[in-house]
C-alpha cells in the first residue's frame, strides 16, 4: 500500500488569552501532518503564522503541494528545497518521526544524542497588558526562574518594574516583538539591568535593525523575526548576541539543528523557542534543550488542555518528554 499524507487542522483554546504586540489570540490554531505507511504513522505539527504570511489554509496547500515526491527514504533531503516555514516543518518532523518507527530507534538516537531528552525547566510567559494586571500574572509565577515579558513599545519601563517587583528573583527576557522605536531602545536600555531583565529580544523591526550594530549594551541582545535559518547568520552579524531558534521558522528540526550548531560555532547564545502549541510541537523542540541557554517553550503550558499522554508540569513550568507523542518506535 502507498504511503499516505492526512492533513488537518485543529484548535486549542488558550488559558485566559495570549497577547503580545501584534495582537490576542484566544486559541492556538495549528496543522497536523500524518504520514501513514504500512501501518506505522509518523506526525508533525506547525503553527501558521500570519506575521509570515501565512494561514490555516497557506499552510495546508503548502502541504499537499510539497507531498508528492515524498515518500522515499530521500524525502526529508529533499525537503530541505521547499521554503522554510511552518508547512515545511510539520513536514520535516513527521518524516523524523516516521523514521523513527521504521528504523525502530529513538529521534534523540538518529540525530546523534547520547541521551534522551530530561525534564527541563521552561521560561514562563506574562503576556502584554496593564502594569498591574502583568504583576498579577507574574505573581502566579514568582516561582519561575526565568519569566519572558511580553511588552508593546507602550508603558513597558512600568510593565518591566512591575514583572521585577513580583518576582524579583526571576531573570526577566523581554520580548518586545519589533515594537519598539530606535528612540525608545536607547532611553531605555540603560534601565533594564535595574529591572532584573537578563536578555532583550527583537526590539526592533526585522530588518530595519541597523541601530544595533555596534550598539554597547549592558545585556544581551536576541534576534527572533530577524532570523529564521542557517542564511540568517550573516544578516544578523554585528547586530545580535542571540538567536531565538523555532522550528516552525526555521522550517522543521532538521534545519533547527543546523542552526544551533551554527550559532554556538559563532559564539552566539541560544534559545530555543517555540509558538503557542500543544506537546507534539513541542517534543522535537526539546531535542535542543539540552544545548540551550534558555528554553522558551511553554507554549503547551498556556493551552486549557493538551495532547492525550502529554506529561508536562505547567504548575511546576517543567517539561518532561513524552515518547508516546512524537519520536519513539
Amino acid at each position: 500500500m502507498a504511503m499516505k499524507a492526512v492533513v488537518r487542522a485543529e484548535s486549542w483554546p488558550i488559558r485566559g488569552g495570549f497577547r503580545i504586540a501584534r495582537g490576542a489570540r484566544r486559541a492556538a490554531d495549528v496543522v497536523v501532518v500524518e504520514l501513514h505507511d504500512s501501518g506505522l504513522v509518523g506526525r508533525g505539527e506547525c503553527v501558521p503564522y500570519a506575521r509570515y504570511g501565512e494561514s490555516i489554509d497557506s499552510v495546508c496547500e503548502a502541504i499537499e503541494a510539497a507531498w508528492p515526491g515524498l515518500e522515499d527514504p530521500a524525502a526529508r533531503t529533499r525537503l530541505q528545497r521547499m521554503t522554510a516555514g511552518a508547512a515545511r516543518n510539520a513536514l520535516d518532523c513527521a518524516l523524523w518521526d516516521l523514521e523513527s518507527k521504521r528504523k525502530r530507534t529513538p529521534v534523540w538516537k538518529l540525530i546523534g544524542l547520547t541521551a534522551p531528552p530530561g525534564m527541563t525547566s521552561t521560561m514562563r510567559t506574562v503576556s502584554v497588558g496593564a502594569a498591574d494586571d502583568m504583576k498579577k500574572a507574574a505573581e502566579a509565577l514568582a516561582g519561575a526562574a526565568t519569566i519572558k515579558v511580553k511588552v508593546d513599545g507602550g508603558a513597558d519601563l512600568e510593565r518591566i518594574a512591575a514583572v521585577h517587583d513580583a518576582a524579583p528573583h526571576a531573570a526577566l527576557i523581554v520580548d518586545a516583538n519589533e515594537s519598539w522605536s530606535d528612540s525608545q531602545l536607547v532611553r531605555w536600555l540603560p534601565d533594564l539591568t535595574a529591572h532584573g531583565v537578563a536578555v532583550l529580544e527583537q526590539p526592533l523591526p526585522a530588518g530595519r535593525d541597523e541601530a544595533l550594530r555596534g550598539l554597547e549594551s549592558p545585556i544581551p541582545i536576541c534576534a527572533d523575526e530577524s532570523f529564521h535559518d542557517v542564511g540568517c547568520f550573516a544578516l544578523i552579524e554585528g547586530r545580535y548576541d542571540m538567536v531565538n531558534v523555532k522550528l516552525d521558522k526555521a522550517g522543521g528540526l532538521t534545519e533547527a539543528l543546523r542552526c544551533a550548531q551554527e550559532a554556538k560555532r559563532r559564539g552566539l547564545g541560544l534559545m530555543v523557542g517555540c509558538m503557542v502549541s500543544t506537546s507534539l510541537a513541542i517534543e522535537p523542540a526539546l531535542l535542543l534543550a539540552g544545548t540551550a541557554d534558555y528554553v522558551d517553550l511553554d507554549g503547551p503550558l498556556l493551552l486549557e488542555a493538551d495532547r492525550e499522554n502529554a506529561l508536562h508540569d505547567a504548575e511546576a513550568g517543567l517539561l518532561v518528554p513524552s515518547l508516546s507523542i512524537w519520536g519513539s518506535p
